[in-house]
């Protein structure tokens, strides 16, 4: 039998959407690797934002803690005023368009970043040095890494509330960055041989407004594979929305925990894809699975 086959009738946990300290994670892509082999994981996925810099860290240690990689990107971008994360599959690193989109969201965030903090700085004590220092080295600085100077500084007790209230799109601290259009992403990403997964497309609770369906439309015709439906963010009716959607369109379905280590309640494994899902994934993308 086919190890693709194979997949099909084991029953393998995969989470395929994780964050680590090279954009708003907490664990380095070692320490990814060693958390998903403690819960269990068969194979998990690096999907830092706009960057692949965690890759080959976490490929090194593939073999000594026996759980596979998929390797992926999660591109910021915004289509009628409403933000859109779309995840990057298996797709060639070299491509040139799809790493200028890369540069440029890295240092747009970063530019938001200093705004948003010069603003919470005038009522919280944080500073933009403090920030950096404790962001890593190569980090692209992000909301998160605000975040965690508010707890840091006492005046909230984690990531998850610094979003809900300070860091929310409704705050008056919050600034919006110039993102692409996730049409035009999704083409890119196929372009460059991915697989454009639409990330917690119906997560209500992270901005007042969510992506109409005809955007999503547009975005299944320009070759989108699936949307994210099983993810911490979405409610029982927002899951069954999302699944819905995809049925209309065509689309598969993923799932994941949106792993980001400490300061986030997320949990490695809390959510999953399907085996089957992912075969298609990588009989689509560019890349193969890292196995052990």
């Amino acid at each position: 039998m086919h190890y693709l086959q194979y997949w099909c009738v084991v029953t393998l946990r995969i989470d395929p959407h994780a964050h680590t300290s090279h954009s708003d994670g907490t664990d380095s892509p070692a320490g990814l690797m060693r958390a998903a082999a403690s819960a269990g994981l068969d194979i998990v996925g690096i999907t830092d934002h706009d960057t692949t810099a965690g890759w080959a860290e976490a490929e090194a240690h593939v073999a000594d803690t026996g759980v596979g990689l998929v390797r992926g990107v999660e591109i910021s971008c915004r289509a009628d005023g409403v933000t859109v994360h779309l995840l990057a599959y298996l797709h060639n690193p070299d491509d040139e368009d799809l790493a200028a989109i890369f540069a440029a969201s890295r240092q747009a965030r970063t530019s938001r970043g200093r705004l948003m903090c010069e603003r919470l700085a005038r009522d919280f004590p944080i500073s933009w040095q403090d920030i950096v220092a404790h962001a890593g080295r190569g980090a692209t600085i992000g909301r998160p890494h605000l975040a965690d100077a508010l707890v840091r500084a006492g005046v909230i007790p984690n990531r998850s509330a610094a979003f809900e209230r300070i860091l929310h799109p409704s705050s008056p601290y919050y600034v919006p960055y110039d993102s692409p259009h996730p049409v035009e992403v999704t083409e890119l990403v196929r372009n460059a041989g991915g697989v454009p997964v639409f990330a917690h497309p119906r997560a209500y609770g992270r901005q007042r407004r969510m992506v109409p369906v005809p955007v999503i439309t547009d975005m299944a015709r320009a070759g989108l594979f699936a949307l994210e439906a099983d993810h911490r963010d979405h409610s029982d009716a927002a899951r069954a929305e999302v699944r819905e959607i995809a049925a209309d369109l065509g689309l598969q379905v993923t799932g994941s925990s949106d792993y980001h280590g400490t300061g986030k309640p997320n949990r490695l494994g809390e959510n999953l894809i399907d085996p089957a899902v992912l075969v298609r994934m990588e009989e689509e993308g560019y890349m193969k699975v890292v196995r052990p």
